[in-house]
């Protein structure tokens, strides 16, 4: 038992950094203060240019092996063609190499791609001349990267839209997803093979026959499916998602199930996994519900997936919503441009619990208008945010989050706060080790309660397991007893 200073008659007296609202489980700082236990917080690095001229459709991913972040985007100020660049994050800091063009035409619709299987980083694009979806291998060195070959991914002339890709790595294959123009705008995908600085591609199936808008499409580790979400513009443009199944080259797909019966607007990565969870987050632009900025997390068992309830993220516009989940804040970040707030960039944390998600507070991380955003999991809690930086002449820029998920550990719960609810740096009074605290409601006498890492109790322990106390009464606490 860690020994607390200044122990007056059960009670413990603190400088309060932040609000302290009364009754609530408090832990202590490194510098001896007290905060109300929370969620969802997150430090920003300065903003960083990493091409200084036009850039859109972006795509962003992480090279494992590397230990790089690779930003791939269209280069308006170069002809629109394909480009890509190295980033090497240090703490809140992002510097990047030369960008490389990868593709020596127009280039839309990006993904990037780490396959671990053969730890190389895989762009896959749209060529609007040829109208192909196209893959390329690259191979990461210092700050700089090359390619082999680019390959469509099926034979013979194409013409697609809303191109996306993952990684399956069970069944260490890449799935690219796309509507497929030539064949009734019908959502389709293809399954590549990596070997050495070269791709391959088995046949194309058929996933939705109708038209297939605003692909995405993410990797559930724990049922080791893809799964395909898009806009089924065939069916009022609802958001609708499957799994798909790979075996070899080929790919097979359960039943469509509908997660927004209403139009709904999907980026290229608006589909993430949380891992924690083990579920799979979708966020998206519900234009049925004025275009606010919404997510539902999704459950896959076999070959099916089902929903929970639909969470607003951000009651205002929302576009061009991305997301991609933090295994060390344990914590989903989608960023996306706040229209109804001057078009500023903008991310929220989301913690999924069960099938459901709850958010943190709106972060600004561009104080001007952005566009064409994508992300990475960069390791130690940070994500690097990619995106069109329409207040600096649409240059390509990127920005180092550092998040943290909750201020709970498993040594620093102090205790209860009592006495009514403190300001920033006020005294604060907190009910420590055998103290009865009397400012509970809904509680059940007799039962163990736990601290969560959302700041409430619970009868379940969450992660990390933290013992709060026994209930006495439906109102009454008996402190870590």
């Amino acid at each position: 038992m860690r020994t607390i200073p200044e122990l007056e008659e059960g009670t413990h007296r603190a400088k309060a950094t932040g609000i302290l609202p009364n009754g609530k489980p408090v832990v202590v700082n490194a510098d001896g203060t007290v905060s109300v236990v929370s969620e969802t917080s997150a430090s920003l690095g300065s903003a960083v240019v990493f091409e200084a001229a036009a850039v859109s459709h972006t795509g962003s991913g992480y090279d494992v092996n590397a230990d790089r972040m690779v930003i791939a985007y269209k280069d308006e100020g170069n002809s629109s063609y394909g480009t890509v660049v190295v980033g090497t994050v240090s703490g809140t800091s992002i510097s990047f190499g030369t960008p490389v063009v990868f593709h020596s035409q127009n280039s839309d619709y990006i993904s990037v791609v780490y396959d671990s299987n053969a730890q190389k980083t895989v762009i896959v694009y749209r060529d609007p001349i040829s109208g192909a979806a196209e893959a390329v291998v690259g191979t990461v060195s210092g700050t700089s990267i090359s390619f082999g070959t680019a390959v469509p991914t099926a034979g013979g002339s194409q013409d697609v839209n809303y191109v996306s890709a993952a990684y399956d790595a069970n069944a260490q294959k890449i799935v690219v997803a796309y509507q497929n123009k030539l064949n009734s705008n019908y959502g389709s995908a293809a399954v590549g093979t990596v070997s050495g600085t070269s791709i391959s591609f088995g046949s194309v199936s058929v996933f939705n026959t109708a038209q297939t808008d605003e692909i995405s499409c993410a990797y559930d580790a724990s049922a080791q499916k893809v799964v395909i979400a898009y806009q089924d513009t065939g069916n009022s443009d609802y958001g609708t998602a499957v799994v798909s199944t790979i075996s070899g080259t080929s790919i097979s797909f359960g039943s469509e199930v509908v997660f927004n019966s209403g139009s709904t607007s999907l980026a290229t990565q608006g589909v993430t996994y949380d891992a924690s969870a083990e579920k799979i987050v979708i966020a998206f632009r519900d234009i049925a519900n004025s275009s606010f900025g919404t997510a539902i997390v999704g459950a896959v068992s076999g070959t099916s997936i089902s929903f929970g309830s639909e969470v607003v993220f951000n009651s205002g516009s929302s576009a061009s919503c991305t997301a991609i989940y933090d295994p060390a804040s344990r914590s989903v970040v989608i960023a996306y441009r706040d229209q109804g707030n001057s078009n500023v960039g903008t991310f929220v944390l989301g913690t999924v619990s069960g099938t459901s998600i709850s958010f943190g507070s709106e972060v600004v991380f561009e104080a001007g208008a952005s566009n064409h955003f994508s992300s990475a999991q960069v390791g130690s809690g940070k994500v690097v945010i990619a995106y069109q930086d329409a207040g600096n002449s649409d240059h390509g820029t990127a920005i180092v989050s550092q998040n943290e998920a909750t201020n709970l550990t498993s040594e620093n719960y102090i205790g209860i706060s009592t006495g009514g609810t403190y300001a920033d740096g006020s005294s604060a009074t907190v009910d420590i080790i055998g103290t009865v605290n009397g400012q509970q409601s809904g509680l059940t006498a007799g039962q163990s309660y736990y601290v969560q890492t959302d700041g409430t109790l619970s009868e379940t322990p969450d992660d990390p397991e933290v013992f709060a106390g026994t209930a006495i009464s439906a109102t009454s606490l008996v402190v870590k007893t």
